[in-house]
């Protein structure tokens, strides 16, 4: 199993793109900006989308990635979500106003797209790979991901703030290699961090004294153009724990 980081910011601009990794060449987790950094080519392999939660930044190319696609597909592609987040997109986004439904297009009985829910702690199985749904606490129903290439696992928080739930299910991952975590705000805007259910660095650290397990850290979500400052708050408080921002292109091998 390969991950390669499509995006990992907070926002846009300059090169920054928000959340989307690419497992091998036809899994997406979430579907951030970064996605459209892809080929057309390389959008048509995406058979599966695994979504964190409805926020924009986590969605925002997935209408215009099947609309691209719709003429080089002759099977749908899976979205999978919990089911709140299902319900946020067929109300609000593929709902014949923002966007066309393509759950019926071209056909009920052959559409580009089709649901399939989620549960926490209930993995899929895809072609011996397996991903499963980690408990998150966000201002919206969301989870992060395990994933398991049967060798190694890499645990993706999604976003989330404090979560005592998420450590109890990453401490029992016996061959976990990487954690990538969010911390979207510094700390001088700890009680925004806390108000919209993101981490800062000091919550970062209390989160992280839950993991019972040696693991390689990243760093993702920065808020755009205050990573740098992030990152160094981080530093200063990480003493002998090696954390490192997150990158754009970077891939992990499982």
């Amino acid at each position: 199993m390969q991950v390669k980081v499509l995006g990992c910011s907070g926002g846009i601009g300059g090169n920054l793109r928000t959340t989307s990794l690419l497992v091998d060449d036809d899994i997406l987790i979430d579907a951030g900006t970064g996605v459209g950094d892809l080929s057309i080519e390389q959008m048509a392999k995406i058979d599966h989308v695994f979504l964190t939660h409805s926020h924009l930044d986590h969605i925002a190319c997935l209408p215009l990635m099947l609309d691209t696609v719709a003429g080089l597909r002759e099977a749908p592609v899976t979205i999978y979500a919990l089911p709140e987040t299902l319900h946020a997109l067929k109300t609000h986004i593929f709902n014949w106003i923002i966007w066309p439904d393509f759950s019926v297009v071209p056909s009920e009985t052959s559409p580009l797209m089709r649901y399939a829910e989620v549960a926490l702690g209930k993995a899929v199985s895809l072609s011996g790979r397996s991903i499963t749904p980690l408990p998150a606490n966000h201002t919206v129903p969301a989870v992060g991901y395990w994933l398991d290439s049967g060798s190694n696992s890499i645990v993706f928080t999604g976003d989330t703030t404090t979560c005592d739930a998420l450590w109890e299910k990453v401490n029992r991952i016996e061959n976990l290699k990487y954690v990538l975590i969010e911390t979207a705000f510094g700390d001088g805007e700890k009680e925004l961090a806390q108000a919209s259910k993101h981490l800062c660095p000091a919550l970062l650290f209390q989160e992280l004294s839950k993991l019972e397990r040696s693991a390689h850290i990243y760093i993702t979500h920065l808020k755009p153009g205050e990573g740098g400052e992030i990152m160094y708050q981080i530093e200063a408080r990480a003493e002998h724990v090696a954390l490192k921002s997150l990158q754009n292109m970077q891939v992990f091998k499982l």
